[in-house]
């Protein structure tokens, strides 16, 4: 009798173990080391669990938790008018981290959502304030100008938002062509300046060279000189006599004096 008294015990205490060790496991819960827990008591914020164990009332508590790692949010491309009416679409990546998990839970619904609009709408706002030239020549500056809203804004949520970039700007056909061809005007002043400037310096330097051979008594004779040295280094039966201009003077000099004796004989 006693026997079957105490398997009937048995029996009825197995069960029992069965669910209190259910009850003790889903009591535990595991938060990882860049994760925090918060505690929810009955749906009220009772407390925040470190990583590690934590143990939770079952079916009173229940425990979130919330990722402390810097996170990345894209920008989807926005289709922005600048200052200046110029259409582009541009698109941009959020890296941001949870500061304070109890206000990034509590203050608002769903802070990846609300970080991606919030700076959707901050890159509307700021390149829409500015002309084309500047949002292309000054991607960090705007960048950072969004960054700066958003900040201010998502602060109070417990969120910190630690760099924004400008990936892509995309700007239309017509506009690409428009500013190849001035980029192509513009590279073509600039060769022509260069190419005038050296103009100038070679001539500035073959004026200073004919000066100091005019100076130099027999520089222009020996220049003469080596200059027909250089043409007959090549193959050829031909070569070139330059004259000297003084040469040239000289004989008319003489020309001349000799038709004045010539007038006054007669």
């Amino acid at each position: 009798m006693a026997v079957d008294a105490l398997a009937g015990l048995s029996v009825c205490a197995f069960p029992a173990v069965i669910v209190a060790g259910v009850l003790v496991l889903s009591s535990v819960r595991i938060v990882n080391q860049w994760e925090r827990g918060l505690k929810f008591t009955l749906g009220k914020f009772s407390g925040m669990a470190e990583p590690g164990v934590a143990f939770v009332i079952p079916i009173v508590q229940s425990l979130r938790t919330v990722d402390t790692r810097i996170l990345t949010i894209d920008i989807p491309k926005q289709e922005v008018m600048t200052k200046d009416n110029v259409p582009m679409g541009v698109n941009g990546v959020v890296f941001f981290k949870v500061e304070d998990p109890e206000k990034a839970v509590l203050k608002i619904q769903d802070y990846h959502y609300s970080v991606s609009q919030y700076a959707q709408t901050a890159l509307r706002d700021v390149v829409g304030s500015k002309e084309m030239d500047a949002v292309l020549s000054n991607r960090d500056e705007v960048a950072d100008e969004i960054k700066s809203i958003v900040d201010k804004e998502t602060v109070e949520w417990g969120i910190d938002v630690t760099n924004i970039k400008i990936q892509d700007i995309e700007l239309p056909a017509d506009m690409k062509r428009i500013m190849a061809k001035q980029a192509e005007a513009e590279r073509d002043k600039r060769a022509k300046i260069i190419e005038s400037e050296g103009e100038l310096m070679a001539s500035e330097k073959v004026a200073q060279a004919a000066a100091l051979l005019a100076k130099t008594p027999g520089g222009l004779h020996l220049k003469t000189l080596l200059t027909i040295s250089n043409v007959a280094a090549f193959d050829g039966n031909s070569i070139v006599f330059v004259t000297p201009v003084e040469l040239l003077e000289a004989m008319k000099g003489v020309a001349g004096l000799t038709g004045a004796t010539k007038k006054k004989g007669e």
